[in-house]
């Protein structure tokens, strides 16, 4: 059965040492909404990793970004509901119409154990110039808003976006439809490469369902009191 997660902060430890992966994990047990972690833990560690770091009780949010043909793509939905339980997990809205069908089916076959599948609009790290370089001539807020209706209407259950859209999707696709928003930035700590932020008391007031924060927390000297910190300005 999927993890119901006790409040909106999810931790991204997207570390390649799993020793400080799991001190991370162990430091906010309990206090932290879920655990994200991504491409390079997965890569180095695999299911197994993942799964010493979460284990049975912690929500996972699984950030793979899946982006193939709609049969890969079905698979590797499949399996990684089967190896690792995840809440939620990532596609590339981008992969299109096909692809995004694909994702949402393969995950509804799990029943009650389902993940929700998300959309991946506009990467946080890009900006509207960065658009333009790849070919996409709109702003990042119009091509995250077209990306989003996309898959909305193939069966996603929402969508990854930039703090920067959330009050304009959630007009667009109401309180049903899941945001999850990297780019969060408590106030005062270092943007990184993130160029579309907010702190979490401006997104989840901008109606973001959950909120994605990483090196603010995994990166401090005390993680249990940054998580801590985040809760209080939440409250």
């Amino acid at each position: 059965m999927r993890q119901i997660p006790s409040n909106p902060v999810f931790t991204a430890i997207d570390k390649n040492d799993l020793s400080a992966a799991k001190d991370v994990a162990n430091a906010i047990d309990g206090l932290t909404g879920g655990i994200k972690l991504g491409k390079e833990f997965f890569t180095a560690f695999g299911p197994e990793g993942i799964m010493k770091v979460v284990g049975n009780k912690t929500p996972l949010f699984l950030d793979l970004k899946f982006h193939d043909i709609p049969n890969t793509v079905a698979g590797a939905v499949r399996a990684a509901t089967q190896t690792m339980s995840p809440n939620m997990m990532t596609i590339h809205a981008s992969g299109g119409p096909a692809m995004i069908r694909a994702a949402a089916d393969a995950a509804a076959e799990f029943g009650a154990s389902a993940p929700w599948i998300l959309a991946v609009t506009v990467l946080t790290s890009m900006d509207d110039a960065d658009l333009n370089a790849v070919g996409v001539n709109d702003q990042a807020s119009d091509q995250v808003l077209r990306l989003a209706a996309l898959a909305k209407e193939n069966g996603a259950d929402g969508v990854i976006c930039s703090p920067l859209e959330i009050a304009a999707l959630r007009r667009e696709f109401g309180p049903d439809f899941k945001l999850v928003v990297p780019g969060i930035r408590p106030a005062g700590s270092d943007h990184g490469d993130q160029k579309r932020v907010k702190t979490p008391p401006e997104a989840l007031n901008d109606g973001a369902d959950y909120l994605v924060i990483g090196r603010p927390i995994a990166a401090a000297v005390d993680p249990k009191k940054a998580v801590t910190d985040v809760l209080e300005s939440l409250s």
